[in-house]
Protein backbone atom coordinates (compact mmCIF):
# COMPACT_ATOMS: atom_id res chain seq x y z
CA UNK A 1 0.00 0.00 0.00
CA UNK A 2 1.31 3.51 -0.79
CA UNK A 3 1.78 5.58 2.40
CA UNK A 4 -0.47 8.29 3.77
CA UNK A 5 -4.14 9.24 3.94
CA UNK A 6 -7.17 7.16 4.82
CA UNK A 7 -8.94 4.20 3.26
CA UNK A 8 -12.16 2.19 3.21
CA UNK A 9 -12.48 -1.59 2.92
CA UNK A 10 -15.09 -2.98 0.54
CA UNK A 11 -16.29 -6.59 0.87
CA UNK A 12 -18.19 -8.71 -1.65
CA UNK A 13 -18.99 -11.91 0.29
CA UNK A 14 -19.76 -15.34 -1.12
CA UNK A 15 -20.23 -18.77 0.39
CA UNK A 16 -16.95 -19.40 2.17
CA UNK A 17 -14.97 -16.37 1.04
CA UNK A 18 -15.08 -12.66 0.26
CA UNK A 19 -13.46 -10.42 -2.31
CA UNK A 20 -11.90 -7.38 -0.64
CA UNK A 21 -10.85 -4.10 -2.24
CA UNK A 22 -9.25 -1.31 -0.22
CA UNK A 23 -9.85 2.17 -1.67
CA UNK A 24 -7.85 5.25 -0.71
CA UNK A 25 -7.07 8.54 -2.37
CA UNK A 26 -9.95 11.00 -2.62
CA UNK A 27 -13.56 10.79 -3.84
CA UNK A 28 -12.45 12.65 -6.98
CA UNK A 29 -9.44 10.39 -7.50
CA UNK A 30 -9.90 6.96 -5.87
CA UNK A 31 -6.94 4.59 -5.69
CA UNK A 32 -6.91 0.84 -5.26
CA UNK A 33 -4.54 0.23 -2.36
CA UNK A 34 -5.11 -3.50 -2.08
CA UNK A 35 -7.15 -6.35 -3.54
CA UNK A 36 -7.47 -9.56 -1.56
CA UNK A 37 -9.49 -12.72 -1.19
CA UNK A 38 -10.43 -13.61 2.37
CA UNK A 39 -11.06 -17.29 3.03
CA UNK A 40 -13.83 -17.40 5.61
CA UNK A 41 -14.44 -21.14 5.88
CA UNK A 42 -12.29 -23.85 7.41
CA UNK A 43 -11.52 -26.55 4.82
CA UNK A 44 -11.16 -29.09 7.64
CA UNK A 45 -14.75 -28.45 8.79
CA UNK A 46 -17.11 -30.37 6.45
CA UNK A 47 -19.88 -28.16 5.11
CA UNK A 48 -18.33 -24.90 6.28
CA UNK A 49 -18.52 -23.24 2.85
CA UNK A 50 -22.31 -23.67 2.71
CA UNK A 51 -23.34 -24.10 6.34
CA UNK A 52 -27.10 -23.99 5.84
CA UNK A 53 -26.92 -26.52 3.03
CA UNK A 54 -24.83 -28.70 5.33
CA UNK A 55 -27.47 -28.74 8.07
CA UNK A 56 -30.49 -29.11 5.78
CA UNK A 57 -32.45 -32.19 6.77
CA UNK A 58 -30.95 -32.51 10.25
CA UNK A 59 -33.12 -32.43 13.40
CA UNK A 60 -33.47 -28.81 14.49
CA UNK A 61 -31.42 -29.12 17.68
CA UNK A 62 -28.58 -30.86 15.84
CA UNK A 63 -28.74 -28.28 13.04
CA UNK A 64 -28.51 -25.43 15.54
CA UNK A 65 -25.49 -26.99 17.26
CA UNK A 66 -23.61 -27.45 13.98
CA UNK A 67 -24.50 -23.91 12.91
CA UNK A 68 -23.01 -22.57 16.16
CA UNK A 69 -19.72 -24.30 15.31
CA UNK A 70 -19.80 -22.93 11.76
CA UNK A 71 -20.41 -19.41 13.08
CA UNK A 72 -17.53 -19.61 15.53
CA UNK A 73 -15.17 -20.77 12.79
CA UNK A 74 -16.25 -18.05 10.33
CA UNK A 75 -15.99 -15.41 13.05
CA UNK A 76 -12.39 -16.36 13.86
CA UNK A 77 -11.36 -16.25 10.22
CA UNK A 78 -13.14 -12.95 9.60
CA UNK A 79 -11.50 -11.28 12.61
CA UNK A 80 -8.09 -12.55 11.54
CA UNK A 81 -8.56 -11.34 7.97
CA UNK A 82 -9.93 -7.91 8.88
CA UNK A 83 -7.24 -7.39 11.53
CA UNK A 84 -4.50 -8.23 9.03
CA UNK A 85 -5.91 -5.74 6.51
CA UNK A 86 -6.06 -3.01 9.15
CA UNK A 87 -2.55 -3.71 10.38
CA UNK A 88 -1.17 -3.65 6.83
CA UNK A 89 -2.83 -0.29 6.16
CA UNK A 90 -1.66 1.26 9.42
CA UNK A 91 1.88 0.01 8.91
CA UNK A 92 1.85 1.95 5.63
CA UNK A 93 0.61 5.06 7.44
CA UNK A 94 -2.95 4.75 6.12
CA UNK A 95 -5.87 4.97 8.54
CA UNK A 96 -8.89 2.74 7.80
CA UNK A 97 -12.01 4.81 8.44
CA UNK A 98 -14.76 2.40 7.47
CA UNK A 99 -15.90 -0.73 5.70
CA UNK A 100 -18.72 -1.64 3.37
CA UNK A 101 -20.35 -5.02 2.83
CA UNK A 102 -22.38 -5.78 -0.28
CA UNK A 103 -25.67 -7.12 0.99
CA UNK A 104 -27.99 -9.64 -0.58
CA UNK A 105 -31.22 -8.48 -2.18
CA UNK A 106 -32.94 -11.61 -0.89
CA UNK A 107 -35.30 -11.57 2.05
CA UNK A 108 -34.40 -12.58 5.58
CA UNK A 109 -35.61 -16.04 6.38
CA UNK A 110 -36.30 -15.38 10.06
CA UNK A 111 -36.04 -18.43 12.32
CA UNK A 112 -33.72 -21.35 11.63
CA UNK A 113 -36.74 -23.60 11.21
CA UNK A 114 -38.21 -21.27 8.56
CA UNK A 115 -34.90 -21.03 6.68
CA UNK A 116 -34.38 -24.80 6.57
CA UNK A 117 -37.90 -25.25 5.20
CA UNK A 118 -37.08 -23.23 2.05
CA UNK A 119 -34.23 -24.02 -0.35
CA UNK A 120 -34.29 -20.43 -1.65
CA UNK A 121 -33.86 -19.10 1.90
CA UNK A 122 -31.02 -21.54 2.50
CA UNK A 123 -29.10 -20.00 -0.41
CA UNK A 124 -29.57 -16.49 1.01
CA UNK A 125 -28.69 -17.64 4.53
CA UNK A 126 -25.39 -19.13 3.37
CA UNK A 127 -24.28 -15.73 2.05
CA UNK A 128 -25.60 -13.85 5.06
CA UNK A 129 -23.70 -16.21 7.37
CA UNK A 130 -20.42 -14.74 6.06
CA UNK A 131 -21.75 -11.17 5.91
CA UNK A 132 -22.56 -11.41 9.60
CA UNK A 133 -19.08 -12.75 10.35
CA UNK A 134 -17.48 -9.83 8.51
CA UNK A 135 -19.76 -7.29 10.17
CA UNK A 136 -18.97 -8.69 13.61
CA UNK A 137 -15.24 -8.63 12.82
CA UNK A 138 -15.44 -4.96 11.88
CA UNK A 139 -17.31 -4.21 15.10
CA UNK A 140 -14.68 -6.09 17.11
CA UNK A 141 -12.00 -3.92 15.51
CA UNK A 142 -14.08 -0.76 16.06
CA UNK A 143 -14.28 -0.14 12.33
CA UNK A 144 -17.57 1.50 11.25
CA UNK A 145 -19.34 -0.86 8.85
CA UNK A 146 -22.19 -0.24 6.41
CA UNK A 147 -24.20 -2.87 4.53
CA UNK A 148 -25.76 -1.84 1.22
CA UNK A 149 -27.88 -4.11 -0.94
CA UNK A 150 -26.25 -4.84 -4.26
CA UNK A 151 -29.26 -3.64 -6.24
CA UNK A 152 -29.24 -0.32 -4.35
CA UNK A 153 -25.51 0.31 -4.73
CA UNK A 154 -25.48 2.06 -8.17
CA UNK A 155 -28.13 4.58 -7.12
CA UNK A 156 -26.59 5.31 -3.74
CA UNK A 157 -23.14 5.68 -5.26
CA UNK A 158 -24.48 8.02 -7.95
CA UNK A 159 -26.00 10.29 -5.30
CA UNK A 160 -22.90 10.31 -3.09
CA UNK A 161 -20.39 10.75 -5.91
CA UNK A 162 -22.61 12.96 -8.11
CA UNK A 163 -22.01 10.95 -11.24
CA UNK A 164 -24.38 8.83 -13.36
CA UNK A 165 -24.24 5.11 -12.57
CA UNK A 166 -22.89 4.36 -16.06
CA UNK A 167 -19.98 6.77 -15.54
CA UNK A 168 -19.23 5.27 -12.15
CA UNK A 169 -19.13 1.73 -13.49
CA UNK A 170 -16.79 2.82 -16.28
CA UNK A 171 -14.54 4.51 -13.71
CA UNK A 172 -14.55 1.41 -11.50
CA UNK A 173 -13.63 -0.76 -14.49
CA UNK A 174 -10.67 1.55 -15.13
CA UNK A 175 -9.39 1.01 -11.60
CA UNK A 176 -8.16 -2.37 -12.80
CA UNK A 177 -5.19 -0.54 -14.33
CA UNK A 178 -3.82 -0.17 -10.79
CA UNK A 179 -3.93 -3.86 -9.95
CA UNK A 180 -4.59 -5.91 -13.09
CA UNK A 181 -6.70 -9.06 -13.11
CA UNK A 182 -8.75 -10.53 -11.58
CA UNK A 183 -11.08 -7.54 -11.69
CA UNK A 184 -14.53 -9.02 -12.10
CA UNK A 185 -17.97 -8.16 -10.76
CA UNK A 186 -16.92 -8.96 -7.18
CA UNK A 187 -13.96 -6.61 -7.20
CA UNK A 188 -15.92 -3.89 -8.97
CA UNK A 189 -18.75 -4.08 -6.45
CA UNK A 190 -16.34 -4.08 -3.51
CA UNK A 191 -14.48 -1.10 -4.98
CA UNK A 192 -17.68 0.85 -5.61
CA UNK A 193 -19.04 0.43 -2.10
CA UNK A 194 -15.67 1.47 -0.65
CA UNK A 195 -15.52 4.51 -2.96
CA UNK A 196 -19.07 5.48 -1.98
CA UNK A 197 -18.22 5.32 1.73
CA UNK A 198 -15.00 7.28 1.15
CA UNK A 199 -17.14 10.02 -0.38
CA UNK A 200 -19.62 9.95 2.49
CA UNK A 201 -16.78 10.41 4.96
CA UNK A 202 -15.32 13.43 3.15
Amino acid sequence: MPPGGSCVLGFAPHSGWAAVVVIGGTPANPLVLARERLELSDASLPGAKQPYHAIEGLPLAQAAARLTAFRASAALRAVSGVRTLLETARTAGIEPIGAGILDSSGRDGGSLEAILASHALIHSADGNHFREALGSACSAERLPCTRIRQRDLPGEAARALRRPPEALMAAVAQLARDVGSPWGADQKGAALIAWLLLARSA
